[in-house]
């Protein structure tokens, strides 16, 4: 199962976005001098040529140095408004070359790239931006500086940077789940997470890596994601519900199976519901949660032949499920197995009937099965689905 993303999205209207805070070179240019008046009077400048020409001087005049980041700094905006983006690529990677850890430039690069629509480099900025920012995090405190003041001065400068950041992390958190193939899906999620495991959005990158690597059917890949998420958050119910559904429907590790689903019927009765999600969205994700629970749960039991159970949990499940026609359909057919295991034969074929009767993924094999019912009227019904 895919989980519902509950984003607004992405307000791609660059120009509007906010100056970073500082990650990177301070270099202080002070007031009054020659380079103050330069710098000013190429910000005023409204002519593209006008105010290019006045870069050209100020890096022929002043750009050695620390001043050759400001000047360079000048080509990159200057090249991003002229839509000129070869240019603003080269004159980000001079920059970077002078201040590897310029946040700033990172935050344009990537502005240029998302303008652009290059994915290849929209991900490359996203990775050098990613360690610029986990670099700044582990740095230890200068000497002269204790570790409370070098801790409020790293909070100070990563609150500063924080709408551009986030800004960085949905502009590729959308870019990796809007990819169509799902292994290279689960691969730009993942990368995502590798550059910004701080993320507010990294534990549900890895929960739509873990179901698009089953969606792909590389099962080691998907185990491997979901348990790595569980080890560090033993109630994420993504992750319980994907193992459930999947070792309930494989037949394998039942027992594991049973517990996870258990947990996730325990967990949706307390669970909180998230900023920006309405009640009513809120009510139905946790009722499809539910519902795919005890769907699991009804699947291990008929894995089990404990089929009297299995319909008690199938049946409960049915209401939750309405809200998906297809996990509906799925719980129905093997509610329908589940009465016929019983030799409830009538209620069996019913509820098979009900699958035939629409379009979704299930309705081809109740066909099938009600002919085989059919045709052969006193044949022992299948065990399981």
């Amino acid at each position: 199962m895919r989980k519902t993303i509950w984003l607004t999205g992405i307000l791609l209207l660059l120009t509007a976005l906010p100056l970073p805070a500082q990650i990177g070179k301070i270099v202080p240019i002070k007031a009054g001098t020659p380079e103050d008046r330069a710098v000013t009077e190429i910000n005023a400048a409204t002519d593209p040529a006008q105010q290019l020409a006045l870069i050209d001087k100020f890096a022929a005049d002043f750009g050695t140095g620390d001043m050759a980041i400001v000047a360079d700094d000048l080509y990159v905006n200057h090249y991003i408004a002229a839509k000129n983006f070869p240019k603003a690529f080269e004159y980000g990677a001079k920059l970077w070359a002078l201040d590897p850890d310029n946040f700033a430039n990172g935050v344009n690069m990537l502005r240029a790239a998302a303008e652009l629509g290059d994915e290849a480099k929209l991900f490359d900025y996203g990775d050098k931006t990613g360690a610029i920012v986990q670099r700044f995090k582990a740095q230890p405190a200068p000497e002269g500086t204790t570790a409370q003041d070098w801790a409020q001065q790293k909070e100070q400068a990563l609150d500063g940077i924080h709408d551009n950041l986030a800004w960085v992390e949905r502009t590729l958190f959308l870019a990796s789940y809007n990819k169509k193939d799902p292994a290279a899906r689960a691969a730009a999620l993942l990368r995502f997470v590798a550059s910004f495991p701080s993320s507010s959005l990294a534990a549900q990158a890895q929960e739509i890596a873990a179901s698009s690597y089953r969606q792909a059917q590389q099962t080691a890949k998907m185990l491997d994601v979901a348990n790595k998420l569980l080890e560090k958050d033993p109630d994420n119910r993504a992750m319980l519900l994907l193992l459930a559904d999947y070792y309930s429907e494989k037949g394998e590790q039942l027992e594991k199976a049973a517990t996870s689903a258990t947990r996730v019927v325990e967990l949706t009765g307390k669970a909180v519901k998230p900023e920006g999600m309405t009640d009513e969205q809120w009510s139905q994700q946790i009722q499809l949660e539910k519902g795919l629970a005890l769907s699991a749960l009804g699947q291990v039991n008929i894995q089990k032949k404990d089929n009297a159970k299995a319909v008690e949990n199938f049946q409960a499940a049915a209401p939750l499920l309405k809200s998906n026609p297809d996990m509906y359909a799925r719980n129905q057919y093997r509610l329908g197995f589940a009465l016929l295991n019983l030799r409830k034969t009538a209620e069996g074929k019913a509820v098979l009937e009900e699958v035939a009767a629409t379009a979704n993924p299930y309705q081809t094999l109740a066909q099938q099965k009600l002919k085989s019912l059919a045709s052969a009227p006193g044949r022992a019904p299948a065990r399981k689905p």
